[in-house]
């Protein structure tokens, strides 16, 4: 039978009794600046170089960051919005390997998997993971998995051995009744964030069947720092008309750049220019919303390939954004209701009959001189049932900025501030 959806309740973690499946995902990527002065940015990175046909792959990827980004704004009303597509989209793509039928169909439509074979699609995630991570020496990102699962609960081995051979994903089965298991589980999550996430997991449900958990760590250091002493308090204009006072960073460079009637657009590199931070600033006449409300995935295409390098003088607000979402309404709207209610087939996955119950998404983002600390906590709760000359980039008003590799585009981090605070 499927059980019924519902909102998980945390002081039921202290009650085992009357067990009953669920499944846990957390995915709790991470991005940090650099502090370090022995990083060598002077040797620009090499591309990642991609199987044939995999550009697509990529492609779709961003369609889906955009897609998820527009629904994220549509369906909140927080001024503030920062996401991990990424995440998201590895966190699902380690659950589709358990979906089947209809369930599956409808993942693979809302993450734009069409086009590509069920091998293709794991060689992805696989070779893309394992890219980033040696793309910049100047840079330091790991991105890890894990599925930790109740012990005894039939999950199937060809489950566990896709997610370890596409997402080498650790298996461990545990004892979840021993209050060391939790101690286990986040121990792990600390390890691999460097102590930045100690204990993301306050207890374990009584109701819990598995974790899968996937962390990312990113440390790197713009590749032209701001100066501390030319940092000073500036007036931010918020999307509600309020005047607020800021620490505004400045410098004048060379940077990545365009604009066109509605916008402009600043790409600011990080490390070895792997990696960049690319910021939309509607013009004054324009809001964050207007100016996204017929934003696509091409719209993004033209704008990287008209990116050039221009000498650029560039206000720029130290900023720290929170957000805590919950995505299973949003992602249904997207297209895969069925992964939520009795309808869910995830019968690659285990006999018992399987269900979302819930998917959370918390995020942080802390953007200063040297350069930008972020972290992104997905939760997937399954339950059994024309230019002028050295243009001025101010953004003391909203923007829009994404956090991307360029060799491939692929989109790791996006937000949108609509309010900057004094840092």
């Amino acid at each position: 039978m499927f059980y019924k959806l519902h909102q998980l309740n945390f002081m039921d973690f202290l009650n085992f009794k009357n067990l009953k499946p669920y499944f846990f995902l957390f995915v709790i990527p991470l991005l940090f600046s650099a502090c370090e002065s022995d990083i060598d940015i002077k040797k620009e990175a090499g591309p990642i170089r991609l199987k044939v046909g995999m550009e697509k792959r990529v492609a779709q990827d961003n369609e889906f960051a955009w897609d998820l980004f527009k629904h994220v704004l549509d369906n909140t009303k927080e001024v503030n919005t920062f996401i991990s597509p990424l995440s998201v989209s590895i966190a699902l793509g380690m659950t589709w390997n358990g979906a089947d039928g209809k369930t599956k169909a409808e993942m693979e439509s809302t993450l734009k998997m069409s086009g590509m074979s069920e091998k293709e699609i794991n060689e992805y995630y696989k070779i893309m993971q394992n890219s980033l991570t040696r793309i910049d020496p100047s840079t330091k990102l790991n991105i890890a998995n894990s599925i930790w699962y109740r012990d005894g609960f039939p999950i199937y081995p060809s489950f566990l051995n896709v997610n370890k051979e596409y997402f080498n994903a650790e298996v461990s089965a545990l004892d979840f009744g021993d209050p060391k298991s939790l101690d286990i589980i986040n121990n792990w999550c600390s390890k691999k964030t460097n102590g930045l996430i100690k204990n993301p997991l306050d207890r374990i449900s009584e109701d819990a069947i598995m974790y899968l958990i996937n962390a990312i760590y990113f440390k790197g250091i713009w590749s032209s720092e701001f100066k501390e002493s030319d940092t000073s308090e500036k007036d931010f204009v918020t999307s509600s008309g309020k005047t607020n006072k800021v620490d505004m960073m400045r410098q004048e460079q060379t940077f990545n750049y365009f604009e066109d009637d509605k916008a402009q657009y600043l790409d600011m590199p990080y490390g070895n220019k792997a990696f960049s931070m690319t910021v939309i600033l509607p013009k004054q006449k324009n809001t964050t919303e207007s100016y996204l409300k017929d934003f696509d995935v091409d719209k993004w295409n033209e704008i990287v390939e008209n990116l050039t390098p221009r000498e650029v003088q560039v206000y720029f607000p130290k900023f720290k954004v929170k957000s805590k979402l919950e995505l299973k309404n949003i992602l249904s709207i997207m297209g895969m209701p069925s992964a939520f209610d009795g309808e869910a087939d995830f019968s690659r996955m285990s006999k018992d009959n399987l269900l979302i119950s819930r998917i959370i998404h918390s995020t942080y983002c802390d953007v200063n001189e040297k350069g930008t600390e972020a972290a992104a906590v997905t939760v997937v709760e399954v339950e059994l049932t024309s230019m002028p000359q050295n243009p001025v980039f101010n953004a003391n008003r909203p923007f829009v900025f994404v956090i991307r590799e360029n060799s491939t585009g692929v989109i790791l981090f996006m937000g949108k501030m609509g309010e900057v605070e004094k840092y």
